[in-house]
């Protein structure tokens, strides 16, 4: 007995010392971490002639501005609601249309760089770079690219944001697929069926929940994304956003009914993928009465 408590308290101890010695590194991490973010930006605001500082005191005019200029011409408000809003379905045609076509190509890729289930194993290593390349690359600069070669409008936006969304959601429908049984392929190989069939019968009715839930939370994203995305030409209300705010004052009341466009577009689909999410991960609650 005397030697099993004895055996307890010398894992016990290992156990401490080892907590202490994380917590001793996770400090030392932090502090360091901490020392390179203020030495960044302090070398960044030398640079920049010592603008931050200089101008902090100015940060809260340009929305003093446009409120202001807003509320002195709020009769005009809901007219510029109604002007902007076809700006805004073009926007979020852009980030569904772009989640849409990145979901299918990252769907092919997950699968083809999950063991176990790739048509070509050996080949998993390339399909998995060539994802980390596609969700490497910023939607800004794919744009950017695209609109040299194409010119301004929703195409490129749309291109681009599908690019990185195959990459992004590629690597999270792969983690799904990990998952996924294996005894249906199994089934299905023994009576002959392609690869195509044991994918399509196989695995994608397990990992489908799992599927949507990423790509309406990637669809929230695309939809900021295509907004920003508008500044640099590619349409959508990011573009008529761009217009009203280069035009300075005098065009600020148009600013801010975007702004409250946007502000209100992006609460509503949060909510409602947020629901369908929940639907779809764990099932509708249904709620049963007891009678006595």
């Amino acid at each position: 007995m005397s030697e099993l408590t004895g055996d307890t308290d010398h894992m016990r101890d290992e156990y401490m010392t080892q907590v202490r010695r994380k917590r001793m590194l996770d400090g030392i991490l932090l502090i360091i971490f901490v020392a390179l973010m203020m030495s960044g930006f302090m070398i960044a605001d030398d640079r920049n002639a010592g603008g931050f500082w200089d101008g902090l005191h100015r940060f809260f005019d340009f929305p003093k501005e446009v409120l202001g200029e807003a509320g002195e011409k709020i009769a005009e408000l809901p007219g510029h609601l109604v002007k902007f809003f076809p700006s805004l379905i073009e926007t979020i045609n852009i980030a569904a249309a772009s989640t849409l076509i990145g979901a299918m190509i990252a769907m092919v890729f997950s699968l083809l760089s999950t063991r176990g289930l790739a048509r070509w194993p050996r080949l998993i290593p390339l399909f998995r770079r060539i994802m980390d390349i596609m969700r490497a690359i910023p939607e800004i600069v794919i744009a950017l690219v695209l609109i040299f070669i194409m010119g301004g409008g929703p195409v490129p936006a749309m291109i681009a944001i599908a690019f990185h969304t195959a990459g992004a959601l590629g690597k999270l429908f792969s983690e799904v697929n990990e998952n996924a049984s294996l005894k249906p392929l199994e089934g299905l190989q023994s009576v002959g069926a392609s690869w195509i069939q044991r994918m399509w019968i196989g695995v994608i009715p397990q990992v489908a929940p799992n599927y949507l839930s990423y790509a309406l939370l990637r669809f929230e994203i695309n939809i900021r994304a295509s907004a920003i995305l508008g500044f640099v030409g590619a349409g959508g209300i990011g573009y008529e956003l761009k217009n009203a705010m280069s035009w300075g004052k005098g065009q600020y009341d148009e600013a801010a009914a975007i702004f409250i466009l946007l502000f209100f577009s992006i609460v509503v689909v949060d909510q409602l993928s947020s629901t369908f999410r929940e639907r779809l991960t764990h099932g509708k609650k249904v709620k049963m009465k007891v009678t006595a």
